[in-house]
C-alpha cells in the first residue's frame, strides 16, 4: 500500500485576512486619543513635532531603500508611520526640528533598515531614536513643557521637570515625599494629561483606551502590558510600604512617565517581543524590574526606554528557552 507524501511548506500555516499593514493601521487608530490630548495641551507644537517625525521617518525609509539598499520600497506598510508617531510621542514638544530629523534617521536607518527592515530589527526603532537623542542632547531632551490650566480655562505650557524628575531631585536634596507631593500634579491630572512630559505620555486614560482597543482587536496580547504594569506596581509598592517618605506611591509610578505608553505600544512591538505567552511574561517582568531600579536608584528619573531595549536584546534567548511545541509533537504523559 503506497502512502501519500506529506509536504510541509513554510509558515504561516493558518490563513487569515489580517495583514501586517492592517495591524499597523490599527495601532495608528489606537494612538489617536493620546495624540488629540497632546494637541489640546501643547497646540501647534504637538502637530509640528509629530508631523516632522512622521515625514522624516517615511522619507528616510524611502531614500535608503530606493537609493542605498536598492530594495523594494515599503513605506506604505505603515511601519515607518508608526515609528514616526512613537518617536514623536517620546519627545518634548519644544524639541528643535533638526533634532527630530536626526532621531528619525537613527530610528529608521540604524535601528531598522540596517538589520534588514521590518521583521528583522532587534531593537524598537522609535526607542533607539529616542535614547540616541537623550544621550546626545540631554538638556533639550529633558526640558519638558509643563501643562496647566490658567484662570481663563486655557491650557498654557511652561518649561519644567516631569513628576518623576521633581521626585528624584527632591529626594536627592533630602526632602520627604510629603514635602515633594505639593509640587507634583494630582493623580486626576496625571490620568487626564495635565502634567509635564513627552507628547504621548501625557494622558494615562487616553493611552489605556488605545491599549484596550489593541487588545480587543487582538493586535496585541494582554500578557505584556498587564504583567509590566503589575510588576512596576508591586515592586514600587514594596519600597513605598517600607519607607513612604522616601519612595513615591505605586500609583504615581504607573500614571506618570512612559509606563503606560511603553506597556501598550512599545514593549508589545510584534518584532522585538517574545513569541510565546510565557516568554512575554518573563520579558515584561524584566522590563518592569529594570525600570524601577533605574527610577529609584539610577541617574535618570525615567528608565523604561532603557529597560525595553535591554530586554529586546534578550528576546532571542527567551524565544530559545520558551519555544512553542511543534505541531504534531508527542506530549509526554505521566503514569500515575
Amino acid at each position: 500500500m503506497s502512502t501519500q507524501p506529506i509536504i510541509v511548506s513554510a509558515s504561516p500555516h493558518v490563513h487569515s485576512d489580517r495583514t501586517s499593514k492592517k495591524l499597523m493601521y490599527d495601532v495608528v487608530i489606537a494612538l489617536i486619543p493620546a495624540f488629540l490630548v497632546s494637541v489640546y495641551v501643547f497646540g501647534i507644537s504637538a502637530l509640528i513635532v509629530t508631523s516632522v517625525a512622521i515625514i522624516s521617518c517615511i522619507l528616510f525609509e524611502y531614500l535608503i531603500q530606493k537609493y542605498l539598499l536598492k530594495a523594494d520600497v515599503t513605506i506604505t506598510d505603515g511601519s515607518a508611520l508608526i515609528t514616526g508617531i512613537l518617536l514623536a510621542f517620546n519627545l518634548p514638544s519644544s524639541l528643535p526640528i533638526w533634532m527630530i530629523i536626526i532621531g528619525s534617521l537613527v530610528a529608521i536607518g540604524v535601528a531598522k533598515l540596517s538589520f534588514g527592515g521590518l521583521g528583522f530589527n532587534i531593537f524598537n526603532p522609535a526607542l533607539v531614536g529616542r535614547v540616541f537623542l537623550l544621550i546626545s542632547f540631554p538638556i533639550q531632551m529633558t526640558s519638558w513643557p509643563t501643562a496647566f490650566v490658567n484662570n481663563t480655562n486655557v491650557v498654557d505650557a511652561v518649561t519644567g521637570a516631569t513628576s518623576l524628575g521633581i521626585i528624584k531631585e527632591g529626594l536627592n536634596m533630602g526632602e520627604t515625599m510629603t514635602e515633594i507631593s505639593s509640587r507634583i500634579p494630582s493623580s486626576i491630572d496625571m490620568l487626564f494629561g495635565f502634567t509635564g512630559g513627552s507628547l504621548g505620555e501625557m494622558s494615562a486614560l487616553a493611552l489605556i483606551l488605545g491599549g484596550l482597543y489593541l487588545i480587543l482587536r487582538k493586535v496585541i496580547s494582554w500578557h505584556i502590558p498587564v504583567t509590566l504594569l503589575a510588576t512596576i506596581f508591586v515592586v514600587t509598592a514594596i519600597f513605598w510600604v517600607a519607607n513612604p517618605e522616601h519612595y513615591a506611591n505605586p500609583l504615581i509610578h504607573l500614571l506618570t512617565g512612559g509606563a503606560i505608553l511603553s506597556a501598550f505600544f512599545m514593549a508589545t512591538d510584534l518584532v522585538t517581543s517574545p513569541m510565546t505567552k510565557k516568554g512575554m511574561v518573563i520579558f515584561a517582568i524584566g522590563i518592569g524590574i529594570i525600570t524601577v531600579v533605574i527610577r529609584l536608584f539610577g541617574a535618570y528619573p525615567e528608565g523604561i526606554s532603557f529597560a525595553i531595549l535591554i530586554m529586546n536584546a534578550f528576546v532571542p534567548l527567551i524565544n530559545k528557552f520558551f519555544k512553542p511545541r511543534r505541531f504534531g509533537a508527542k506530549i509526554k504523559s505521566k503514569i500515575v
